[in-house]
Formats: C-alpha cells, sequence, structure tokens
C-alpha cells in the first residue's frame, strides 16, 4: 500500500525490451532505493513495481508485463524520463495523502493545463468507464500522487498544484496531449460495487 505522496523524482537509465512482451527498467532513485532489497515494492509513477536487482548504488531494476504496459503509460517511458517514486507504506507509518493501491484503473490524457502565480491546474480527460468514481473535493491519484478533485465537467476533471507537488513530481513536467496514469479512490470503487449488487449478503462465512 502506498500514500501518493512522492518520495523522489527518478530517472530511468535504461529500458530493455522483453522477447514476450513486457520491457525491463532500470531506474535512478537513490532514496526510493534507500534499504530496499529484491522483492519489495515500489511504486513508479503510480504503479507497484517488484524490485527484482540493483546493479548499482542507487539503481533498481524491475520487470514490467504486457499487461502492464498495456493498461498504464508506462510503456511511453524512455531513457531519460522522470518517474515519480514511493517505496510501501511501512505498517507504523502516516498516512499523509490516502490509500493507494499502486493499481492503475486507466489512462486519462492532459487536456490543458493554466500556469497562475507558482502553482498549476491540470485539466485531464478521464476514460469514460472512471468518470462515475472521481467526484468534486474526492481523492485521486495521477501518476501516483495524491490529489484533491476541484472540478469535474463531463469526462474533466481538474486538480491544482501547488509549488511543493511541481518540485517533487513529474506532474509539472506534463504538457497537453500527455498521458497520465489515474487510480481512483479505492473505497469509491468498493461502494459502487456494493451499489450494484444491492447489498450484502445476510451471513458472511
Amino acid at each position: 500500500m502506498f500514500t501518493g505522496i512522492v518520495e523522489e523524482l527518478g530517472t530511468v537509465k535504461d529500458i530493455m525490451l522483453q522477447p514476450h512482451g513486457g520491457a525491463t527498467l532500470a531506474i535512478a532513485g537513490p532514496l526510493a532505493v534507500q534499504g530496499a532489497k529484491r522483492g519489495d515494492s515500489i511504486a513508479v509513477s503510480g504503479v507497484c513495481l517488484t524490485v527484482v536487482d540493483q546493479p548499482a548504488e542507487g539503481v533498481f531494476v524491475v520487470d514490467i508485463m504486457p499487461e502492464t504496459l498495456h493498461r498504464t503509460a508506462l510503456g511511453t517511458l524512455t531513457a531519460g524520463s522522470r518517474v515519480n517514486l514511493e517505496r510501501a507504506l511501512p505498517v507504523d507509518g502516516r498516512l499523509h495523502g490516502h490509500i493507494v493501491q499502486g493499481h492503475v484503473d486507466g489512462v486519462g490524457q492532459l487536456s490543458r493545463r493554466v500556469d497562475s502565480d507558482g502553482w498549476i491546474e491540470l485539466r485531464v480527460e478521464a476514460p469514460e468507464a472512471l468518470t462515475g468514481f472521481i467526484a468534486e473535493k474526492g481523492a485521486v491519484a495521477l501518476n501516483g500522487v495524491s490529489l484533491t478533485v476541484t472540478t469535474v465537467v463531463g469526462h474533466e476533471f481538474g486538480v491544482a498544484l501547488i509549488p511543493e507537488t511541481l518540485r517533487m513530481t513529474n506532474l509539472g513536467l506534463l504538457d497537453a496531449g500527455d498521458p497520465v496514469n489515474i487510480e481512483i479512490d479505492v473505497v469509491a470503487r468498493y461502494v459502487a460495487q456494493l451499489l450494484e449488487k444491492g447489498s450484502l449478503p445476510a451471513k458472511i462465512s
């Protein structure tokens, strides 16, 4: 589990495409990899990935399945791309953002950005299947960053980024048309499922 509070802005060092359609990424993230070992989880721009190797100091390697490349924006990464990194939340850690699983629900597209005095508003076009889960003042994770939704109009929703978020994440680097990983609030997901089913069973065994 993660909180959506990015710890470090890492850099993709190398991408190796695999014959089966997946990929292996080497990522430089000295803070994120600190204390990490093989098998640990690190969220890379909102996608929970497993550390499979540490070939050099401050560098870790992850394998990405074809399904993950298909369902997220990781397939657009190239050497030099900046990625948001967050280590898994320790049991005794503080939940500063909101509950983020690292399971991307869909890929949106930045429709426009409004630059103001030190802050930026992003407007994101969400896939139609996700729009019912995104509510004004609700939580959403974009590229793994926990944010509060400011506006919702049709399939488009807005978020506002403070200077610290611009400094610590790759969201400030986005331009109109760029893809962005979207993870909806996990609570909204389960509430929707309960409403669809109508009610809970009288007895859970």
